[in-house]
């Protein structure tokens, strides 16, 4: 476990991390490694999947012309981020309107790249379905790719994508239940809803089964506010919390106190280890791009959505990524290995 003696630079860095976050996401309440084979956990250098080549991940997507609108800033090392990064990964470079926490503002957005004739415009955001069930229909021949979301709203040119948060949770609590010396783990949640509930649920469920005495779990009601966060894991700590974790881009506000008060942190959604290497131990990543290169190529052989996508770790949507740095006792990543595997072989629930 980190020791609980703030270094100055350390400080400084997280301070200037949430001034820059804070301004491109405002207040709103809306919203090295190589990869283990069996079970799908890696450190931090590795991000692709085995299985793909970098001909399966760019050869027939290149002639799509693609654009992102999402709801906060495109390096908010959360939820943004981890679609940013996926289409890199694909090797498109889209056009990207982020901030659009406004729902209205996203609409236009929206609308204006298909009326622009963009081929595959994506709506990164659960709040954005409502618009969508407007503009789609309007734009026949535009590809939509809509999460995170469940269903296509019976659109046959919108594709939908989540992540089965709750797998990679299970392992985070696995691994924070054994670190735990007080027993007592805190969530900074946020709006109570889609991958962030999945998460922090079995992310309980792993730690509870795994030696934690108590999680205690504060949604804040919203995706944005960084100071919220960081007062919600202030009163985390006050009362016993050792470990923390939490969802949403406002948790760099977490990050900050986790990271003064020596905290071990683990994160979700995004790679966030930048955020302090001293104090993060692992964090789930969504690989987008491992169901948006399916859906691209359904696209490229005509089929322009409709269907249904899901991330897990069994596809290597979702990869536990390791911090070598935090230095996790091998015994303790044994376990979290176990876990992954346990997962994807169904011998392990995640009480989702």
């Amino acid at each position: 476990m980190s020791k609980k003696t703030p270094k100055l630079w350390r400080l400084l860095a997280i301070l200037l991390a949430l001034v820059l976050v804070a301004a491109a996401c405002g207040d709103d309440d809306d919203d090295d490694a190589t990869t283990d084979d069996d079970t799908g956990a890696q450190n931090d250098d590795a991000t692709t999947d085995d299985d793909m080549t970098d001909d399966d991940m760019t050869g027939s997507h290149s002639d799509f012309t693609v654009a992102i609108v999402a709801p906060s800033a495109v390096d908010d090392v959360a939820f943004t981020q981890s679609m940013i990064d996926a289409v890199a990964a694909l090797g498109i470079e889209p056009q990207v309107t982020p901030g659009t926490f406004v729902i209205e503002e996203a609409a236009a957005a929206l609308r204006g790249y298909a009326e622009d004739g963009i081929d595959v415009i994506i709506a990164h955001g659960t709040q954005y379905g409502g618009s969508l069930e407007e503009i789609a229909p309007d734009f026949p021949e535009t590809t939509f790719i809509w999460g995170t979301a469940t269903d296509t709203k019976g659109l046959p040119n919108v594709f939908a994508y989540s992540p089965a948060a709750d797998e990679g949770g299970y392992v985070n609590g696995v691994v924070a239940g054994a670190l735990t010396e007080s027993g007592t783990i805190g969530v900074v949640g946020p709006v109570e809803a889609g991958d962030a509930v999945a998460y922090i649920n079995g992310f309980e469920a792993g730690a509870l089964a795994n030696g934690a005495t108590e999680v205690s779990i504060v949604y804040t009601g919203s995706f944005g506010d960084v100071a919220l966060a960081a007062e919600t894991a202030t009163a985390h700590i006050a009362n016993g919390a050792d470990i923390l974790t939490g969802s949403a881009q406002m948790v760099v506000g977490a990050v900050g106190v986790a990271s003064g008060e020596g905290v071990p942190w683990f994160g979700t959604q995004a790679n966030q280890t930048a955020l302090d290497p001293n104090i993060v131990v692992a964090s789930q990543v969504y690989h987008w791009e491992v169901v948006l290169d399916d859906m691209l190529a359904l696209r490229a052989n005509g089929t322009l959505g409709g269907e249904v996508f899901e991330l897990t770790l069994e596809n290597g949507g979702l990869v536990i990524e390791f911090n070598d740095d935090f230095g996790l006792d091998a015994d303790i990543r044994a376990a979290a290995d176990a876990a992954i595997a346990g997962i994807i072989d169904g011998s392990v629930s995640t009480g989702a």
